[in-house]
This record gives structure tokens, C-alpha cells and sequence, in this order.
């Protein structure tokens, strides 16, 4: 199978874990499968895209260079949407526009934490079950009154459009997206290799 390309969504204010903990898990799980001679060639490749190229700042302050702007980028496989504080990318209608035009494009799209915001007001969570972080529950269902949002969870797999709930969640929902793609051995050993200890699936 050919390599998968999963495109990362960078913006201000971006949570960091909610970006590097799915960085971590697709990059690690390239790096095991090669060297394990799991797949012939790496499954996935990782890069970051945010509205143009300059650097964007995360919570606390880190400095963060994407690889691409979201006006020119590879052909992406798979999205994933972080969270964080997410004012800046709802009132962006190109960034929303874009969400919504990669939805329709890869063959998944995965929110992390808040990140939900974003893929609902693109369009992409009508008539679906989400999570979020525990904070935002209440506010998504009033955001979202298309989508059943339920709490408790650490995912939801809804097919081409995946949702985890709060920052370290998505470590559990890229792990999780890894073995439906790859295979449970792959994604156990991923996990082993961050020292990670996995959880049972909620759904």
C-alpha cells in the first residue's frame, strides 16, 4: 500500500500536544515499521500546513514553522484538525472553506479536542456522533445542534470523520486510526516504542 500523507492544521494558539501527540504517532509509526520490515516503504508521511507559512504560536509560547500553506500543499490522505483555542481559525472562512474541501478530498478527517469546532462549522459533523474536551461538551452541542455529541469517550469513529476528546486524547485516536489502517500489530508497537499504555476502545 502506498504511503499515506497526513496533513497536520496548524493556527495561533494551537494546544501543543494536540498537534505533536498525532505528529509522534504517525512518525513513530513509519519509523517502526521500517525498521521491523512491517511494510516495505514508510505508511505514513507527516507534514504541517497552516493559513500561509509564517510561524504560528502555540499555547504557552513555542514557536512552530509548517511546512506548507493550505494554498499550496501535497495531496493529503488524511487530515487531522488539533484543538486549542480556536477563535482565530472559525472566523477564517478560507480556513474553514479548506477543512470543508479536504473533508470531501481525503479519506479521513480527525479532530482532536476543540478541533471539533473547526470540522463542525465546516460541515463535516452534521448528521454524526462527535466528542470534544469535557469543557467545550456543552458548548459544541449548542454549536452543533446537527451533531449528537456524547461525553465519556475518548474517539468516536465515524468512518471518514474521526473525533477524540481532550489533547492527550488524540494520541489514543491517532493510535487507534493507525491500527484501523495499518493493522493492530503495527499500532501496538507503536505505542510501546512512546512507552504509551493503551486504552480499551470506548465504541
Amino acid at each position: 500500500m502506498a504511503t499515506r500523507r497526513v496533513g497536520i492544521l496548524l493556527f495561533n494558539e494551537i494546544e501543543v500536544l494536540d498537534f505533536a501527540g498525532p505528529f509522534e504517532v504517525f512518525s513513530v509509526a513509519s519509523r517502526v515499521a521500517l525498521r521491523d520490515r512491517l511494510t516495505p516503504e514508510a505508511p505514513f508521511e507527516v507534514v504541517t500546513l497552516a493559513r500561509d507559512r509564517s510561524d504560528v504560536c502555540a499555547r504557552g509560547g513555542l514557536l512552530v514553522k509548517p511546512h506548507y500553506a493550505i494554498s499550496d500543499h501535497p495531496r493529503l490522505d488524511i487530515l487531522i484538525v488539533p484543538g486549542g483555542v480556536v477563535d482565530e481559525p472559525l472566523a477564517d472562512a478560507a480556513v474553514i472553506a479548506w477543512v470543508a474541501g479536504q473533508g470531501r478530498s481525503a479519506e479521513l478527517t480527525a479532530s482532536v479536542c476543540t478541533g471539533a469546532f473547526i470540522t463542525g462549522k465546516a460541515g463535516l459533523l452534521d448528521g454524526r456522533t462527535a466528542t470534544t474536551h469535557w469543557e467545550d461538551l456543552a458548548d459544541l452541542r449548542t454549536a452543533l445542534p446537527k451533531t449528537t455529541v456524547i461525553d465519556d469517550v475518548m474517539f468516536v469513529d465515524e468512518g471518514r470523520v474521526v473525533s477524540s476528546a481532550g489533547i492527550s486524547a488524540g494520541i489514543e485516536m491517532c493510535l487507534h486510526l493507525v491500527e484501523r489502517l495499518q493493522g493492530s500489530s503495527l499500532a501496538d508497537l507503536t505505542a510501546r516504542q512512546m512507552q504509551y499504555d493503551r486504552r480499551p476502545p470506548d465504541l
